[in-house]
């Protein structure tokens, strides 16, 4: 029987370093990484959505990443199609391939599918967008509130174009749209495993606060800037440029503008760590631990690899890459294997 490929993902909530480890880890199984960060896909986001840095995009080659404009229309089904459309094919080329980004939907779409849905008529689909255009989003907030608890919980509730589509099969089905979700897994001829970065919550925050400081110093401002006449546009209603938007109507100072930045990035998280809490089967690595990793307990490594393993003792999977003799299906075990929980990976 042909063995299936495999595909990690590296999960995590923003600013916890998913990509550098993501691009250690590919540089050792010598393989590609396919990006399901839903902002890092536009070209004209550069320094908002914290994208690879141009280094980072030399060492390893990425897909998805500012590979659509703003002002096209492109969606996580549309990314569902092309995703598995690139996978498939590096696989031909690749035993092993990174999938990584914060964005659980599009996460969702390739590891288990999305769930197909009735067409919604017109009718519906208009009177919803009037009354976002006239109220705001507050209006789509509130109503998913009250209609269906369970989903507010879960869904980027800045996100205007999954409200206004949860709205519109409520209205259609009369059924929450939490109990629409199956979460039936759809065939992939691929294996899928899940490595879930985790630390404190007082690790996570300073990171945040560091990197939106370092976006800001890189020029945040002036590219919201360039931007502020397409605000209109969901690809805009992004943490960074939104409050920046704000700050030159008026509407709040600088300094107010900087803080929100901040507050609304630890939002995002927060509603980041709640949905990968699902990801029952995940390896979860604690990226502030450093605890030696007990090879001996990894039964599919040679006794070659573990020789060279305990003589070493890496600290973390990346130290083990560079063991001469170290071969990626070898790496691969490792990160594969459950008893690593805890254990630094870079």
């Amino acid at each position: 029987m042909k063995n299936k490929k495999n595909l990690i993902y590296i999960a995590g909530p923003t600013g916890i370093g998913k990509t550098e480890i993501s691009i250690k880890i590919a540089e050792i199984l010598k393989t590609e990484i396919v990006s399901c960060d839903s902002r890092q896909l536009f070209k004209e986001l550069k320094i908002g959505t914290s994208p690879p840095s141009k280094d980072q995009l030399s060492r390893i080659k990425h897909h998805f990443i500012h590979s659509r404009s703003i002002h096209e229309i492109y969606n996580v089904g549309m990314y569902e199609k092309d995703a598995i459309n690139i996978i498939n094919k590096l696989f031909k080329n690749y035993n092993n391939l990174i999938l990584v980004g914060g964005s659980g939907l599009y996460a969702d779409s390739i590891l288990k599918g999305l769930d197909e849905f009735p067409s919604v008529p017109n009718k519906i689909r208009n009177n919803i967008k009037e009354k976002y255009i006239k109220e705001g989003i507050e209006y789509l907030q509130n109503k998913i509130k009250m209609l269906d608890p369970i989903y507010y919980k879960n869904v980027d509730v800045n996100n205007s174009n999954r409200l206004i589509r949860a709205l519109e099969l409520i209205e259609l089905t009369g059924k929450k749209y939490s109990s629409m979700i199956s979460g039936k897994r759809k065939t992939r001829d691929f294996n899928m495993n899940v490595i879930l970065l985790e630390c404190s919550r007082e690790k996570l925050y300073s990171q945040i606060n560091t990197r939106v400081d370092r976006m800001i110093n890189n020029g945040l401002e002036n590219e919201a800037f360039s931007l502020k006449k397409f605000k209109h546009l969901n690809s805009l209603n992004t943490v960074g440029y939104k409050e920046f938007f704000n700050y030159f109507e008026n509407k709040i100072s600088y300094e107010e503008t900087v803080n929100k930045i901040k507050q609304n990035t630890r939002n995002y998280a927060k509603r980041q760590i709640t949905w990968f809490k699902k990801y029952s089967e995940s390896q979860k690595i604690n990226i502030e631990n450093k605890k030696n990793i007990d090879f001996n307990k990894i039964p599919s490594l040679s006794k070659e690899i573990l020789e060279k393993l305990n003589k070493f003792k890496p600290n973390n999977l990346y130290d083990a890459g560079k063991i001469s003799g170290i071969t990626p299906s070898a790496l691969f075990q490792i990160i594969k294997h459950k008893k690593v929980k805890g254990t630094k990976v870079a």
